[in-house]
């Protein structure tokens, strides 16, 4: 059952497996802290579980061992922790201890509201012994004081009267899940936690906490507050703190416990007790009403920037609806830290950012919230000292080479072949900086922080590459495509330099035309010689294409290898990465994901139409789309070149990619780069919208699954309205100043509106 900002399911599961997926699908989170979606009594002994709640840019170290100690070999990596429990809560009536497992469930359901920004539960249970009450949990965690996780737990007496034991617990001794069998969430369990402090003042408990080797701490802080007077007892025993409520009930009385829990780090506060105390108190100060009208004051604001609504497919609209909001729920809201893969809600990845933020999320703030891709940048420029140290180990002398997995600035890629050698980062992020100026012609951000990216990650470009018989070529990287690594001349790497190099030229002329080149040239040394390299490997980068096929090959030996038959590839195969040895893919045509399919969405200007037509049919014959990063790209690309069938078919492949764990994978976490994808599959996609110096332009069609789509994007401080169904495209002005699009490649400016006939452009 579903409305257009309720996603539910009734009658719940406790299949070990459903418990799991829904504690990834109903997690709460802000983008700073994130809860996932536990049973507050939890699961009878047995039952698989991934308990945790984790802060944003907040790690410890773990070892990772390799075989061979070989010369810059990453020995060590961060990972984001579970830095405490503070979910419990235990009900009993007379002695009856309330669990699903036990007695009768009546009915139950969970529930999201992306409005209210909140989820729930709702269960009407009967003990073992008859006695029948409704059980209702409201959890939030705010976007208005981001340390702040609430829960309102109420309980209702509905056939019986007696006595009530809520119990409350703060746990500060935990570990984060490990599943050796499964390479994308950690193998081993390690103690990342070392208690410090526990303390228990006015029915405050806090706990202190450091991690075991990167030097942070952590406080967590709670108060309980029941409905109505009841004995309390709170103790703390070891690095736990529990607090017992009982009271009387009368048959039909409601009693709510109100759980106020704050997440502290050092990174960010000198004294974290000091500040957990503070935090707490300013959120007691205030009642809950307050709370939930702050929360949605924030969400009306976030949806009538970033509003996409489909007409004619009431589920569709809702599934993309979800992953705009998982979208602002895992994006970090300042510099010291980004959007990990799994966003906030679990552990697959460990935590960390790779570049899935530049490619597939960061367009979506960049078009509707330039003030969060303004802070994901400004966390890149964070860690671009650790960006020229990791360019040092690699031998480089000159340049920033971003790493390819982190959180902190260092690399965590143990597997270099499709790892550190994923050059491309640095166009990745070197695009999302300038696309950034592109929506909003932001110099002075570029002057005081963007412009230091490109020319870093230029430079790198120029240390990497070299020129060979007149052409700049570029070896021994590897591509988007994990199962093809360790090659020369990567399309998709080659083309994203040489847009790196184009917009380093193109940054000096504008910030010098402004005079603002001065601090950042001489802070970097820059000279007018550098540029003429720059210049000469743009103009000579060598992309390579097949005369024969009429297609750019994903890289110089390609084309060479057999092709890997994926139509009698068994189905239990997939994802190949779990079934065979990476030696093995690696010498054949077959494509985890996008990649040069990617380059003609990205870099679409670097080639012709019929070459990107003919590429498109050559590797949708030898892509898997084992990663969710993939049927996206597809589905953009086959919407440029008018294949609307195809391109709906891998649209609805990506949408609904969590709500129906389409991948098996959802329990360990969110797929946050498929759901911007997903976004840029409609926008970007069939909306045709393309960012580029000589303005915005559009190429709208029309699914035929639906009446109209319509999305909200904001370009140069302007907000345009663009609503699209068979009438045709228009696009409407909402607040600001009138802005020039192109749409079919024609001129309009948008004073009030302006309405454009749909057209089958080719």
């Amino acid at each position: 059952m579903a409305t257009k900002f309720v996603y539910e399911v009734e009658g719940l599961s406790l299949d070990n497996n459903a418990l799991v997926l829904n504690e990834t699908v109903f997690h709460n989170a802000n983008g700073y802290i994130g809860v996932r979606s536990n049973f507050e009594e939890g699961y009878p002994q047995g039952y698989d579980s991934i308990r945790g709640e984790y802060i944003n840019g907040f790690y410890d170290i773990a070892e990772m061992k390799q075989a061979e100690k070989l010369f810059g070999f990453v020995e060590e990596k961060q990972t984001m922790l579970n830095v405490a429990d503070t979910q419990g809560i235990y009900l009993s009536a007379d002695g009856e201890e309330f669990s699903m497992f036990e007695g009768e469930v009546l009915s139950s359901r969970r529930y999201l509201d992306m409005e209210g920004g909140y989820t729930g539960r709702e269960v009407t249970w009967r003990s073992p012994k008859g006695r029948e009450m409704r059980i209702t949990v409201k959890r939030m965690t705010s976007f208005e004081k981001l340390t702040l996780f609430t829960i309102e737990y109420t309980v209702e007496a509905l056939n019986f009267e007696g006595n009530v034991l809520l119990t409350s617990t703060h746990i500060g001794d935990v570990k984060n899940y490990c599943n050796p069998d499964d390479p994308r969430v950690a193998g081993e369990s390690f103690n990342h936690l070392v208690p410090v402090r526990a303390a228990l003042e006015g029915g405050v408990s806090c706990l202190v906490t450091d991690t075991s080797k990167s030097g942070l701490t952590v406080c967590t802080a709670v108060k309980n507050v029941l409905s109505k007077e009841a004995k309390e007892e709170c103790f703390v025993a070891g690095h736990r703190a529990v607090c017992r409520l009982s009271t009387y009930m009368e048959k039909g009385e409601c009693i709510t416990l109100t759980k106020y829990s704050v997440f502290v780090d050092s990174i960010r506060h000198k004294d974290v007790m000091e500040a957990a105390k503070k935090e707490l108190e300013e959120a007691l100060e205030r009642p809950m009403s307050y709370w939930y009208q702050a929360q949605k004051e924030y969400l009306d604001k976030f949806w009538n920037q970033s509003s996409l609504e489909i007409e004619g497919d009431d589920d569709l609209s809702l599934a993309v609806r979800y992953n705009l909001y998982q979208l602002v729920q895992s994006v970090g809201k300042d510099e010291h830290c980004n959007i990990a893969a799994k966003g906030l809600s679990g552990e697959g990845y460990e935590g960390h950012y790779f570049w899935d933020t530049e490619m597939y999320m960061q367009p979506f703030f960049t078009l509707t919230n330039p003030k969060i891709a303004k802070n994901l940048i400004a966390y890149r420029y964070s860690i671009l000292d650790a960006a020229r140290d990791n360019a040092k180990i690699l031998g480089h002398k000159k340049g920033a080479l971003y790493p390819w997995r982190t959180i902190m600035g260092k690399e965590c890629s143990g597997y270099y072949p499709s790892g550190t050698a994923q050059y491309h980062i640095n166009g990745d992020i070197a695009y999302s900086v300038t696309a950034y100026y592109l929506a909003t012609k932001d110099l002075e951000f570029i002057a005081e922080k963007g412009a230091e990216i490109i020319f870093e990650t230029a430079r790198l470009w120029m240390d990497v590459g070299h020129f060979y018989k007149g052409k700049f070529v570029i070896n021994a990287v590897t591509g988007p495509d994990e199962y093809t690594c360790m090659v020369n001349n990567n399309y998709f790497t080659n083309v994203s330099a040489q847009y790196n190099l184009h917009w380093a030229l193109r940054f000096y002329e504008l910030l010098k035309d402004a005079g603002m080149l001065d601090k950042v040239k001489a802070k970097l040394g820059l000279t007018e010689e550098e540029l003429e390299g720059f210049k000469k490997a743009e103009e000579c980068m060598y992309l390579p294409y097949d005369e024969e096929l009429g297609i750019n090959p994903q890289d110089d030996s390609f084309l060479s290898k057999p092709v890997w038959d994926i139509e009698n590839t068994p189905k239990e195969d997939f994802p190949l990465l779990l079934h065979y040895h990476p030696l093995h893919l690696y010498r054949y045509q077959v494509c985890k994901q996008a990649d040069t399919v990617l380059a003609h969405f990205i870099f679409e200007d670097a080639q012709s139409l019929e070459t990107i037509r003919k590429s498109f049919e050559y590797y949708e014959k030898v892509t898997t789309h084992d990663s969710s990063l993939s049927t996206c790209i597809y589905s953009i690309v086959a919407s440029k070149l008018g294949l609307d069938d195809k391109a709906y078919m891998y649209f609805g492949d990506s949408a609904k990619l969590d709500l129906f764990n389409t991948h098996h994978n959802t329990k360990d976490g969110i797929h946050t780069a498929n759901m911007g994808g997903n976004y840029m599959a409609i926008v970007y996609g069939f909306g045709g919208l393309r960012l580029k110096e000589t303005g915005l332009y559009f190429e709208p069609s029309l699914p035929k699954q639906w009446t109209g789509y319509k999305f909200k994007i904001k370009y140069e401080g302007s907000q345009i309205q663009v609503e699209i169904d068979e009438s045709g495209s228009t696009f409407r002005l909402v607040k600001g100043d009138a802005r020039t699009i192109f749409v079919y490649g024609e001129e309009y400016l948008v004073e009030d509106s302006v309405k454009v006939p749909l057209k089958r452009v080719r």
